[in-house]
This record gives structure tokens, C-alpha cells and sequence, in this order.
């Protein structure tokens, strides 16, 4: 089994940021690249990043221009990715694990797609605070990551113990988890319920923590996930969003969700991923979802104002 040496990371938003200065304080800024297009890699040489205030020592590469990694890991938004993909070609190998660290509940199968599913290790990152204003990161949780494979394929198992064992020798904290799709399914409940009514208010990870209509509208667009969820044959519960919720309740309070940042930044954000998919997964089983409709009307309200300001 071939030990995990180097990783690639592309993507250097909120979670690339924070993995990338992990993975270099552990094994060095050689065993580390980061691959971007060439106007990324202009700005980072121009203006850097920073991690809890401190500069990132990050190795960056353009795409097309890098060796293949051991360990792929992709930290890009969710309609960023076929893009993305593209850049790192070069990066995967025959024996290259990749990980998605993308919220929703599809982007392993269009890197499965795209590289092979071989390749695929499914991934949920929880339970971090990290907040990227500009070029600078502040975090105070790192949280851990959940992973697994879907099927008992041996190649499949063989990349998933090669990560855990690299993740053993960094203590990253990590766990595997039997029903990863549960999993995932129960991380994207979560991000549509309380990313979307953060930014709608235009608060912070307070607004859903205190009791109030905040964490109360949250919950029921949860609550529509755990419908949805149903009719396509993965088993969530009050049990799950409730968990999730008591997490949510650890993240610091000032804080807040990359969805919420995008709005401070007019960035376009991932509420297709979020409420556009609830809707879409509702209507072809027929479920009625007021209030992921209403948070996608309203969210797409806001982005649409950017063009006029």
C-alpha cells in the first residue's frame, strides 16, 4: 500500500486555506501545492494569504504545470468545479486519492465522472468556524472531516485505509463512517438550513443559535431536507437534526457560514447547491417546500441587487 507523501489542494478559499497551513506546518511547504489559474497564482504571489494572522507559506503552481499528487483535495465552490477539474488533470495518477470537501451532496459523482471512481474518497467537512474576509482566514475550531467509500469495492478500501493512515501520521482528526451518504445527506441538511437563513438575515452564526425565529426557520428547512431525503431512500431524522444543530451550537458565535461571506463579498453563492436542489428533488417527488422556496427567492433577491450597486 503506497504511503500518502504529497497533496495538492485546489481551491484557496476558506477550507484550502486552512488544510493548506495544516498539512505545512506538518510535512513542509514542499509536499504541498496549491494549483490555480494564472490569475490566482498573480494575486497570491502579489498579496499572499493569512491564516490567524499569520502569512501562509504555500507553494503555488498554475494548472497544467504541476507534477501528480498522492493526495488530491478539492476546496472550491460548488460551480467552480468542472473548472477546476480541468486544472488539475496533471495531478492525478493511477494510485492519486481525491477528496471533495464541497458542500452538497454531488460533487463526488462529477469528480467520479470525471477522474474515475476509483480515485474517490467521500468526504464531509464539519464542525470548523473558519471565516475568510479578503486574503485573511481567522479560525478557531478545525474540526474534523467524516469519510468513507459507498461500496465495498477493494481498491476503494485500499485508498480510504492509505488516507486514514496518512491522517493518523498528521492527527487530523477524522472519522469513518459506515453510511457515508447519510452522512453527507445529514451535512448538506444542516448547510440548507442554517447557511441559507444566516444569509438572508445577515448575521452570523448567532442568528441561528439563539432561540428565536432565526434557529427556528432553520430548523423547518431542515425539516424539508429530512422529507426529501426520504423519498430518495436515505433515512434522516429529527435524531439527525437535532445533532447537527447541538454542532452548529459549538461554532463561534461571531462567526460565520461561507455563503454569508460570499453576500458581504457580492459574491454569487452556492444556493443552487442548497435550496435550487431541495426544490428540484421536492418537485419530482411531489413534496411541497415553502421554505426553501421562500430562502431561494430571497437569496436570489440579494444577489441580484449586486449588478445594481
Amino acid at each position: 500500500m503506497k504511503q500518502i507523501e504529497n497533496v495538492t489542494i485546489v481551491g484557496m478559499g476558506a477550507l484550502g486555506i486552512l488544510y493548506g497551513d495544516f498539512f505545512v506546518k506538518k510535512i513542509g511547504r514542499d509536499h504541498v501545492t496549491f494549483v490555480a489559474d494564472e490569475e490566482r497564482t498573480a494575486r497570491f504571489a502579489k498579496e499572499g494569504v493569512y491564516c490567524n494572522g499569520e502569512k501562509c507559506s504555500f507553494t503555488m503552481v498554475e494548472g497544467g504545470k504541476q507534477t501528480a499528487a498522492d493526495l488530491l483535495i478539492f476546496a472550491v465552490k460548488g460551480n467552480a468545479l468542472r473548472e477546476s477539474a480541468r486544472l488539475a488533470e496533471k495531478s492525478v495518477a493511477e494510485d492519486t486519492v481525491i477528496l471533495s470537501l464541497l458542500n452538497g451532496i454531488s460533487s463526488e459523482e462529477i469528480l467520479a465522472e470525471i477522474f474515475g471512481p476509483e480515485h474517490l474518497i467521500y468526504t464531509v467537512a464539519q464542525g470548523m468556524d473558519a471565516t475568510k474576509i479578503g486574503n485573511k482566514l481567522k479560525f478557531s475550531n478545525l474540526g474534523e472531516l467524516r469519510i468513507g467509500v459507498p461500496d465495498a469495492d477493494p481498491r476503494k478500501l485500499e485508498n480510504l485505509r492509505r488516507v486514514e493512515a496518512f491522517f493518523d501520521r498528521m492527527s487530523l482528526p477524522y472519522t469513518e463512517e459506515e453510511d457515508i451518504k447519510k452522512r453527507m445527506w445529514s451535512k448538506w441538511m444542516l448547510n440548507v438550513g442554517c447557511n441559507q437563513v444566516i444569509m438572508v438575515n445577515e448575521g452570523t452564526y448567532r442568528t441561528i443559535q439563539e432561540e428565536g425565529s432565526g434557529r427556528e426557520m432553520a430548523k423547518a428547512a431542515m425539516r424539508e431536507v429530512i422529507a426529501v431525503a426520504r423519498a430518495e431512500g436515505v433515512h434522516l431524522g429529527e435524531e439527525d437534526l437535532e445533532g447537527y444543530m447541538t454542532l452548529a451550537d459549538t461554532l463561534d458565535p461571531d462567526g460565520m457560514p461561507s455563503m454569508r461571506q460570499d453576500g458581504l463579498a457580492k459574491r454569487y453563492s452556492e444556493v443552487d447547491l442548497f435550496s435550487g436542489t431541495v426544490l428540484a428533488k421536492a418537485a419530482k417527488h411531489g413534496i411541497d417546500v415553502p421554505v426553501n422556496r421562500e430562502l431561494n427567492r430571497r437569496i436570489k433577491e440579494i444577489e441580484a441587487a449586486y449588478e445594481k450597486n
